[in-house]
């Protein structure tokens, strides 16, 4: 089970190896051979390759990026960069434009790109070229976004850790792995914390696959936004701000993204303080947040294990209740066409905090009988009223909110008509339904 080998994984804390190169026993500069070293194709070997093996290795003097930004321009279709163990000490951020480039390390906690003493760059790598696949290694201290795939297709991130090392502070890069504008993106196996952002954010893209990962000690563990079809199962996501994040926002390229199924994955104790920088819509969000739907449409949740999530374990709610004005007439900012099935609640409630958990707090209070903690999952209850049966005032059946099966889980709405709240209630029956399920994605041109 994927969840388990991330599990693994997050023992090892890791330093970033970087470069030395192929065949040179002189040490640095880079070598190529004939694709193949003879070795297999796991961490530390290139395997059987269609083009060459560029090996790498650290200098241990601190002046590891040029050797390694070399490579990176000199590379061609199908090769692979091999950092073998050690810490890569980097100073600027670095850039690959070169499609069909895999970049491999000797594990996640033997290969590590620190940029500690970085001075220059929005991130530690910067990607604009398809095919790409970052494997077994790991970055740290980025003074941006960790690893950022801009428009690639065919994208893969496996067994990568991407840390902020020390306490979460706002200065930290917003993103660690971060493909945007991306086609059949895959991120497996892989660890990320410490972001100021989202840990795992996949961004106005098309067909993605996130599994097997383990997000902690981000503002958001994983983030899907303004995306069409993606699969989020068997990740653990556990002492973030909010666990894992479905948004929609408006003016970005991509617009009113759906088809998002998230499922089986461990989302507990997400309690951890909020540090985005203000202006932020992630800073929005309380801490004590398991599962949020943002104008989402089109999601599916299920067989998840939600657990001591402090303010609220799964939530939905519309742009208009952020308070937020926005200018994009194509914006849709209501959540709907949701269905919510078979996931286990435990734990949580608890403590509300941020800006709206005590809001919710107070409305369930005015209650003739309020519960003692805040229910499993809570819905804003803001609809378009286009898409309002206008005789019952619920969400036609097309769009309706589907919550069934989940354990006992209690539920509340706070009936917000987008200024005020009308009348709020624990009545379930409106969303006692079922939908069809979402079809399972499948990446083109990328193995599952």
């Amino acid at each position: 089970m994927r969840s388990l080998l991330a599990s693994a994984f997050a023992l090892g804390l890791g330093v970033f190896p970087f470069l030395a190169a192929c065949g040179d026993d002189e040490g640095g500069g880079d070598t190529t051979d004939d694709g193949d070293d003879g070795g297999d194709d796991g961490p530390g070997a290139c395997g059987e390759i269609e083009g060459s093996c560029i090996e790498l290795e650290p200098s241990g003097d601190g002046t590891d990026v040029d050797l390694v930004q070399t490579a990176l321009i000199e590379a061609a279709p199908g090769d692979v960069i091999l950092f073998h163990a050690g810490v890569y000490e980097l100073d600027t951020g670095l850039s690959l434009d070169v499609s069909g480039v895999t970049l491999r390390g000797e594990g996640e906690a033997e290969t590590v790109l620190s940029f500690a003493g970085q001075t220059d760059g929005a991130e530690g790598l910067l990607v604009t070229a398809d095919d790409f696949t970052a494997e077994d290694l790991a970055v740290e201290d980025t003074i941006g976004d960790g690893i950022k795939v801009n428009g690639g297709a065919r994208i893969v991130f496996r067994g990568v850790r991407v840390e902020w090392t020390g306490e979460p502070v706002e200065e930290h890069g917003a993103y660690g792995i971060y493909p945007v504008q991306c086609s059949d993106v895959l991120i497996e196996d892989s660890i990320v914390r410490g972001a100021s952002d989202a840990g795992i954010y996949v961004g106005q893209s098309e067909r993605a696959v996130v599994r097997g990962n383990t997000v902690e000690l981000n503002v958001a563990g994983i983030e899907i936004e303004n995306t069409f079809d993606a699969d989020v199962y068997e990740n653990i996501a556990t002492g973030n701000t909010g666990g894992i994040l479905v948004f929609n926002l408006p003016g970005l390229q991509v617009q009113n993204g759906a088809g998002t199924r998230v499922y089986d994955n461990d989302i507990f104790e997400n309690n951890g303080p909020n540090f985005a920088p203000a202006g932020n819509t992630v800073a929005q969000v309380p801490p004590g947040t398991g599962f949020v739907a943002l104008a989402a449409h089109e999601v599916e949740v299920f067989d998840n294990r939600f657990a001591d999530n402090q303010t609220v374990q799964l939530g939905v709610i519309s742009y208009h209740i952020t308070l937020t004005k926005w200018d994009d007439p194509d914006y849709d900012p209501y959540s709907d066409s949701l269905y919510f099935h078979d996931n286990v609640f435990e734990g949580g409630g608890d403590l509300p905090s941020g800006l709206l958990g005590p809001v919710i707090r107070a409305e369930l209070d005015a209650l003739p009988e309020p519960p003692a903690v805040l229910p499993d999952i809570v819905i804003d209850g803001n609809f378009d009223p286009e898409k309002v049966d206008a005789k019952t005032g619920e969400l036609l059946e097309e769009f309706s909110i589907c919550i069934v099966g989940n354990d006992g889980a209690d539920f509340f709405t706070l009936d917000f008509d987008g200024a005020d709240f009308v009348a709020p209630n624990l009545d379930p029956t409106p969303h006692d339904c079922d939908r069809e399920p979402l079809a399972p994605v499948v990446l083109e041109g990328v193995p599952l």
